[in-house]
């Protein structure tokens, strides 16, 4: 798990970001555990308390299931809960914003669609 931080958003909520975005990708899957509280924290210098909310938001979404001394397990079911979710918030949240700034630009779908494709070597 590699991991930039920006100064924007809390790191808590960037690590419960990414462990979202494993989840999606397909990374962690159903069943599988999820890093240490303390490899974590050690492997990206925070503190504990900063994984253990990270973490605490994904037990509270039904993410991931708390085993008492086994430690944290993505819960069945868990990739489609979140695609329903993750849909819904960047919907709600993230394209009225971006669809006013496309408007703004004077972006067409077709330039968007044509931007993303790799140049064709001659």
């Amino acid at each position: 798990m590699s991991i930039t931080w920006n100064d924007s958003t809390p790191i808590y909520r960037q690590l419960r970001d990414r462990v979202v975005a494993m989840i999606l990708d397909g990374v962690l899957k159903q069943g599988d555990p999820l890093p240490s509280v303390r490899q974590v924290a050690g492997d990206f210098q925070i503190n504990p308390i900063t994984v253990s909310k990270a973490y605490q938001e994904l037990v509270d979404e039904n993410v991931v299931e708390k085993r008492r001394g086994l430690g944290m397990y993505v819960n069945d079911g868990a990739r489609a809960a979140l695609l329903k979710s993750e849909r819904e918030r960047f919907l709600r949240e993230e394209w009225p914003v971006l669809y006013a700034r496309l408007g703004r630009l004077g972006l067409s779908l077709k330039e968007l669609m044509d931007a993303m494709k790799p140049e064709e070597k001659q």
